[in-house]
């Protein structure tokens, strides 16, 4: 019973580290592209359509991330556990520093360590959904640089849709308004993430689970999303009002076409990769110059594998202990960072070599 309410505490709170990261993932272009100024008002609007959404809609989800990558017969409590402190420890971690990251790609990170450790994996749902993480950042990527070049000819050639006079009103509300439907199938998509495991394992009622997930989903995007909100809504590009609009609609259609088909795909991939589309359509590739974009892939890449590492290390080391696997374990962190201070320390000397002169 102790293990069972630590459990649900632990998913309520990753609940909230996903409302914090899907901020940035639903209306930030709306805050961005000044909509609406004041960043309260939008982080509630942002919980209240996550909160609608998992309400409504994300049972296919659950039932995938429950039941569709490990066999629920084993999914105990502690497994569950390990599932929930994997994931949440890598999401809160990407929260602190300001990057918007898929808690879809931690979760099912962390789920796939455990099916790993135990053997026991549905390898062919787990490359479906891959798949997905893949070829939605692509498709968004693409229909909103081809929105963004089709913008661009409206906006030279009728200028008051840049959101002049009454239009900026009109095209205000179509911006506020798709920026909440991507707020809604971020909650259709993402509530699964924090307790389509604790539904998997018969630790909490399906119903019950649903709307405690939603509650605290608000509860994180109204009150942790905030640096979040600043990353994609005003450090990668400045956006229009309509093309804000073209971000917002791009990034919520594609969500809300995987959850009902109970795929749990990269939100804030589909709507950051939308905004560099757009920022590409106008300015060219010299926005992939910026370091906030650099960032963001590398996290995208590292999150997953990092979750799943986390996941298989604390099977091997809490319930089944293996000191071996740990010892790998451990080689394998200390070679990685290790290399990584060693390239670096190279390119530091290298670089001072030249500003002495002694280079070529």
């Amino acid at each position: 019973m102790v293990l069972t309410a630590i459990a649900i505490i632990i998913a309520l709170f990753f609940a909230m580290n996903i409302g914090a990261s899907g901020a940035a993932a639903t209306m930030g272009p709306v805050y961005g592209s000044g909509a609406i100024k004041n960043k309260r008002l939008v982080l509630c609007l942002v919980g209240l359509g996550a909160m609608l959404g998992a309400v409504i809609g994300s049972g296919q989800v659950i039932k995938t991330v429950g039941e569709g990558i490990i066999p629920t017969s084993i999914l105990t409590v502690e497994i569950v556990l390990v599932i929930l402190i994997a994931a949440t420890l890598t999401l809160f971690i990407a929260n602190v520093i300001g990057i918007p990251l898929s808690t879809s790609e931690v979760t099912i990170g962390s789920i796939v360590g455990v099916g790993i450790a135990f053997q026991a994996l549905y390898v062919n749902n787990v490359l479906i959904i891959v798949s997905f993480w893949l070829i939605i950042p692509l498709v968004a990527f693409g229909i909103a640089f081809v929105a963004g070049k089709v913008i661009s000819v409206m906006e030279r050639r009728w200028p008051h849709l840049k959101g002049k006079g009454k239009w900026k009103t009109y095209l205000g509300i179509l911006m506020i308004a798709t920026g909440f439907f991507e707020a809604f199938s971020a909650g259709m998509n993402n509530v699964a993430n924090a307790i389509g495991p604790l539904i998997g394992a018969s630790l909490i009622g399906e119903t019950a689970g649903i709307w405690l997930g939603a509650i605290f989903l608000a509860l994180g995007a109204i009150f942790l999303g905030g640096r979040v909100l600043e990353t994609n809504g005003k450090k990668i590009t400045s956006l229009s009002l309509l093309q804000g609009t073209a971000v917002s609609g791009t990034g919520a259609s594609l969500v809300v076409i995987a959850s009902i088909f109970g795929i749990p795909v990269p939100l804030t991939q589909a709507t950051t990769s939308a905004i560099v589309g757009i920022g590409t359509a106008e300015n060219g590739f010299e926005l992939w110059q910026k370091t906030v974009i650099k960032k963001i892939i590398k996290v995208w890449i590292v999150s997953p594998v990092m979750s799943l590492v986390v996941s298989y290390s604390l099977i091997h080391m809490i319930l089944n202990p293996n000191p071996y696997i740990i010892v790998i374990v451990i080689s394998i962190f200390v070679t990685t960072f290790g290399s990584i201070s060693l390239y670096q320390s190279i390119k530091e000397e290298k670089r001072s070599v030249h500003d002495e002169g002694g280079g070529i």
